[in-house]
C-alpha cells in the first residue's frame, strides 16, 4: 500500500492528485505546519531525514521529492498513462516542465515568500531597513523576473492546450503548484489569460477534485 506523508498547504497535495488520476489505492497520514513558523513538525523526520513533504512510502521503498515521486509513480503504476512516448518532441517539453518547475519557478516563489515576511521577522529596531533592503529587492530582482516567467509560460500555453503538448500529463501535475502559486502571491492575473485558462481546466478535473477532498483545506487556491 502507498502512503503519503501528507503536508498540509505543500507540494504533497500534487502527490494525491496524480495518484486519484491513476485510479490507486493509497493511504494519508497527515502533518500539520507550525502556525507561527510555517515549517513541518519533527515528526516527518522519522520518515524522511530532512523532515519535508512530500514524502511516499511503497512497501520497503521511501520516496522524497514531488518530481522523483512523479517519475516513480507514472513509470511504476502508470501503464503509459500520462507520459508522451519515447523519442517524441512531446517526451522532450514533458522531461523540460517537470524540471522547471522546482528549478526555475519555485525558487523565485520562495524569495518572494521570503522578503515579503522579512519586515516581520527582524526586532522592530531594525524592521524599517529591513523594508527597504525586501521591498527593493522585489521591485528590482523578484517582480521583473516573475513578469519574464509569465510572459514565458503565458507565450508556451498560446502554442499547446498542455504543457508537454495536447494532451494532460503529469508535467502538469508538476506545474499546478508553482502556477497556482503564481495565481496566489506572483502576479498572475487577468494580463495572462492562457494561464487562467490552464488553471480552470486542472481544478475541474475530477480526480483534482477527489484530492482536494481527501487532503483537505489548501490555501494556495486562495
Amino acid at each position: 500500500m502507498i502512503t503519503v506523508h501528507h503536508l498540509n498547504n505543500s507540494r504533497s497535495q500534487r502527490v494525491l492528485w496524480l495518484l486519484e488520476e491513476l485510479g490507486l489505492e493509497y493511504e494519508i497520514k497527515f502533518y500539520q505546519r507550525d502556525p507561527k513558523t510555517m515549517l513541518a513538525p519533527p515528526a516527518l523526520r522519522e520518515v524522511h531525514p530532512l523532515g519535508k513533504s512530500p514524502v511516499i512510502t511503497d512497501g520497503a521503498a521511501t520516496i522524497a521529492e514531488s518530481g522523483a515521486i512523479i517519475e516513480y509513480l507514472v513509470e511504476t503504476y502508470g501503464n503509459g498513462q500520462f507520459i508522451p512516448a519515447v523519442g517524441t518532441p512531446e517526451r522532450l517539453r514533458y522531461r523540460y516542465w517537470l524540471h522547471y518547475a522546482e528549478g526555475s519557478a519555485m525558487p523565485l516563489l520562495l524569495l518572494q515568500l521570503i522578503f515579503g515576511r522579512l519586515p516581520k521577522a527582524v526586532p522592530a529596531l531594525i524592521r524599517p531597513v529591513a523594508k527597504l533592503i525586501a521591498g527593493g529587492f522585489k521591485q528590482k530582482f523578484i517582480g521583473p523576473q516573475l513578469t519574464r516567467h509569465l510572459a514565458y509560460l503565458e507565450a508556451e500555453l498560446t502554442k499547446n492546450t498542455w504543457f508537454a503538448g495536447d494532451s494532460f500529463t503529469a508535467a502538469d501535475i508538476q506545474m499546478s503548484f508553482p502556477i497556482e502559486g503564481l495565481r496566489s502571491r506572483g502576479g498572475l492575473d487577468g494580463h495572462y489569460p492562457n494561464l487562467l485558462k490552464y488553471l480552470e481546466a486542472i481544478h475541474a478535473r475530477p480526480a483534482y477534485l477527489r484530492a482536494l477532498e481527501r487532503g483537505g483545506p489548501y490555501e494556495l487556491l486562495r
